[in-house]
Parts: structure tokens; sequence; C-alpha cells
């Protein structure tokens, strides 16, 4: 009954999301199914990874959530370089062409499981390397596809086009159409008939999302294209054309993330290098190059960047210490019926498909009637339901007394962060495209992607403090309270300033600016 409800939900979601896209671009119908598949192979294998790792290798929680974080660290680093090379060189068709393919590859290396590891076994060498090769597959083919597959969303309509949230939270809705069926199916088949099996499930996903993309071609009617397409086959180095070099350096990037991922602490620098060269030379682009309108809306759009950071920080416990947490201290019977702790991590993406064309809905509606909230306000609002999450499962856990908690504060955690993250996710996804400037808008990304991936380092963190002293439900429980109050407090503080940011954005310029921008450097205006 549970997963036929499930079933039943998805369904409406998709029914919904198409007949919100009935007036927009026929290339949104591409991105959403292409990034649809995509999302159900990350997040199949995000269901698993930290509960393969527990059970399969017999790695600590602490280790496991080492790995965990390096690997979604990475993950959002390089789309920052995957951006740059798109934004200069490739155009973002070619770059998700490419991205999808390394995952395709990615994935199904995840599938090669070798035999469970026991208390009196060690870990096969050959075993564990496919496994870390597989994850740097997957972290380079995101690197090319995350950023660049947002970034054609937004070149399908214009900066002051009233529709650009709306499509952006539909976008975001087959991202989590996937997310959900992910973590359901595979999630669930992994746990129940083998690793391997969800695993795989996951790599045949992302097959789907490579041919709906390359199918669905002409439906992008000239997006995303490479912005020099001479030179980008003509110029050559060794007799290799720049696109050439472009994907055998990427297979060099490959070993040395293979590398990294071995070790939490490298990580940890290179994220650190990556943030100080990327908002700095945002920076310095911003302040040399821009005029002060499109300059001090780089600067709102890095204070929004960076806000995110604490939100993902705590959002992302959902992979990690939620995920092992609701496997060992919540009663998960539903209809008489145990439900697997990976299947619960489809929550999130079960209330987005169901919530996600509403409040695309609701900001139309407001907008209409001007009364939207701006970017900033929304973002407050966000972070304050990421924190009345925790808070509520704090609540229910405690009191619960010494018994198991109560399933239905799962249910509420989820609900509470999805509301949080409708509030903030999408709208950002759809600021950042508004609020740079042409040449710059896969570096934004980028860097937007980037912050998430700061995020996940320090949700790590957070998710080995609740391993700390032993573990255990009550360390999760006093961990979850103190970052609960963080949140609300945060974000009542970013709900006051908001009119501040807004400012920044001079929204009210924002199409004479553009319309300048786009006549200096010879960019046709779209019909």
């Amino acid at each position: 009954m549970f997963y036929v409800i499930l079933g039943a939900i998805a369904i409406v979601g998709v029914a919904m999301c198409l007949f919100q896209m009935r007036n927009h671009p026929k290339g949104l119908y591409i991105l959403f199914f292409a990034e649809m598949w995509e999302r159900f192979s990350y997040y199949g294998m995000r269901a698993l990874l930290v509960l393969y790792l527990t059970k399969h290798f017999l790695f600590t929680d602490g280790q496991a959530y080492g790995i965990y974080g390096a690997y979604t660290t990475l993950v959002y680093v390089t789309p920052v370089i995957g951006g740059v090379l798109a934004d200069r060189y490739l155009g973002q068709r070619k770059a998700v062409l490419f991205g999808a393919i390394l995952l395709v590859l990615g994935h199904l290396g995840m599938a090669v499981e070798g035999e469970p590891v026991s208390i009196a076994s060690e870990r096969d060498g050959t075993v564990m390397n496919i496994f870390y090769l597989s994850l740097a597959f997957i972290i380079a083919g995101v690197g090319f596809l995350k950023a660049n597959i947002s970034a054609i969303v937004g070149e399908l309509y214009e900066k002051t086009d009233e529709r650009r949230d709306g499509a952006f939270t539909i976008f975001y809705v087959g991202i989590n159409l996937g997310a959900f069926g992910g973590a359901l199916i595979a999630g669930g088949l992994g746990e129940t008939f083998g690793w391997k099996y969800g695993f795989g499930l996951a790599g045949i996903g992302m097959l789907f999302g490579l041919i709906a993309f390359v199918w669905g071609k002409p439906l992008l009617q000239g997006a995303g294209e490479p912005p020099n397409p001479t030179a980008l086959t003509a110029k050559k180095f060794a007799g290799l054309s720049t696109e050439m070099m472009i994907y055998l350096l990427t297979l060099v990037g490959i070993a040395f993330i293979w590398f990294l991922i071995q070790d939490e602490g490298k990580v940890k620098w290179v994220l650190y290098t990556a943030f100080a060269i990327v908002y700095g030379w945002i920076i310095y682009s911003a302040v040399l190059k821009l005029p002060p309108h499109p300059r001090n809306r780089i600067f709102a759009a890095l204070i929004l960047i960076t806000v995110q950071v604490l939100f993902w920080a705590l959002f992302e416990q959902a992979g990690s210490s939620l995920s092992l947490y609701t496997d060992r201290s919540v009663d998960r019977t539903i209809f008489g019926q145990e439900i697997k702790a990976s299947v619960f991590q489809s929550l999130n993406a079960m209330y987005i498909v169901l919530l996600g064309p509403l409040f695309a809905a609701l900001w139309v509606w407001l907008g209409k009637r001007n009364m939207d909230p701006s970017a900033p306000a929304k973002f407050g609002l966000g972070v304050m339901q990421l924190g009345l999450g925790f808070l509520v499962l704090v609540w229910g856990a405690t009191a619960s007394g010494t018994a198991m908690t109560p399933v239905i504060f799962i249910f509420l955690i989820y609900l509470l962060h999805t509301t949080g993250e409708l509030c903030l996710s999408p709208v950002g996804l759809s600021a950042m495209t508004r609020l740079s400037v042409p040449h710059m808008v896969g570096l934004i990304m980028g860097a937007w992607f980037l912050a998430s991936g700061a995020g996940n380092f320090a949700a790590a963190q957070i998710a080995q403090l609740t391993a700390a002293e032993g573990g255990g439900a009550d360390q999760v429980i006093e961990v979850y309270s103190k970052v609960g109050w963080i949140a609300v407090a945060v974000g009542v503080g970013l709900v006051v300033i908001s009119p501040l940011i807004k400012r920044m954005m001079h929204l009210d310029t924002l199409a004479e600016d553009t319309a300048a921008y786009e006549d200096k450097h010879g960019i046709e205006t779209k019909a």
C-alpha cells in the first residue's frame, strides 16, 4: 500500500508538470526528462552509499561520513570547471552530453561490489579501486552536466520573462521526480536484493537520460551551442583539436579525483583553494570590468550563494546521519510492513513532485499581484523551515522517550526541509542566471554548485559530530537541536536584511542593462 501511494503521487506530479509546461518552450521538456533520469541515477546511488559503506565494507560511521562528504563535496566543486569550459569552449550542450557519458560509465562501475567484508576478512583492493574510480567518473560527469543543463534552461527565456521562476521550479520538479524514483526503486532494490542491482539500475537510468538529451537536440533551438564552433574544432594541439584535448585532459583529471576521493583531508584543501580562486576571480571581474548595476548584482548573487552553504550543510544530513538514524532509531513499520531506510530518502523528492508545481503557480500568482517575496526573503524563509524540521524531529524523539522514534516525525522533517528547499534552490537557480552577465553565467552557476560542495563538506563534519562520543540516538538529537536553532536564527536575520540585498539586485533597470550589454557585444535578442 505504501509503495502504491508513492507511485500514485509520482504520476500526479508528472501530470501536473506536463500541464504547467504547456505554455513553455518545447526545449524545456527535453531538459526536464534528461535531468530527471540523471537525478534518478545520482539519488539512487546516494540513497545506498552510506548504508553500503557501513554494511558491505564495514566502515565505521565516521569513516563512511568522511567518504560520503568527500564525494558529495567534489560533486559540487567540479561544476566550476565544467561551467568555465562550457562558457569558453564547448558550449553547454556538448558539456552536458560528455558529462552524461561519463556518468553512465561511473554508475555502471558501481555495480561491481565484490564479496561482503566480514570481521575476519579484509576489503578487496581491486574492488575498492573500482569503487573509487567509479565515484571519480561520476564526479567528473556531474561537473560537466549539472551547472550547464541549468544554464541551458536559462537560455530558453529572456531575463525579464515572468515564466522564468516557474520554469526553473518545473525543472526542479523534474530533478526530484528522478530523485524520487532513484531512492524508491534503486535504493529499495539495492537494500533488498543486493547492492549491485541498485547501483546497476542507477546506471541504466542515466543511459535513458543520455538518450533523451541526444534525441531532443533539435528542440533546444540552438541553446547551449559553442561560443566559437570553428575555433573549437580547428585549433590544434599536437594534432588534436581543442575539443579533443578537453576530453583527454578530463581523463587525466579523473585519475586525480580517484586519488583525492580516498582522503577527506586533501578534498578539504581542494575546496578551500577552489573557493578562493572562484570568489576572487568573480569579485575581480565584477569590480574592474562591470558597470555599477551589473557589479552590484554579482555581489548580491555572491551573498545568496554563500547563504546556501549553511542550508546544504544541514539539509544533506539526509544522506548520512539522518539515513543511519532512520535505519537504527525509527519505527519504520507502515501498514504492517517494515520499510527499508533508504526508501525514506525519496520523501523529499516526493514532496517536491507534489508541491513544486503548486509553488511555481504560487510565485506567478503573487508576481501578478506585486506580492511575490524577493529572492533574499525566500532564502530566509527556506533556512527557517530547515531549522524547524530538525526541531520537530528533536521534539518527536524526546517525547517518545526510550522507545523508537515514530515514523511520522521522519515524514515531518522531510516535509519542512522540502518546503524550505522550494523557497531556496529553484529560486536560487533562477536568480543566478538573472543576476549574472552572459559571459559569466557558467562561472556563476559553477560558484553556486561550489557553495553546495562546501555545504556538503560541512555536512560531513556535522554528521561526524553525531558519531562522536560513541554516537547513538541521543548524540544525534543533541546535535540536531543545536543546528536547528542556529538555522532558525539565521533565517530570521536574512528576512530582516532582505530589502537591502534586493536593492543591490537593481531589478528596475535589469531589462535596460541587459539590452545595453547585448547591443555592445552584438548578441541577438531572443524572439
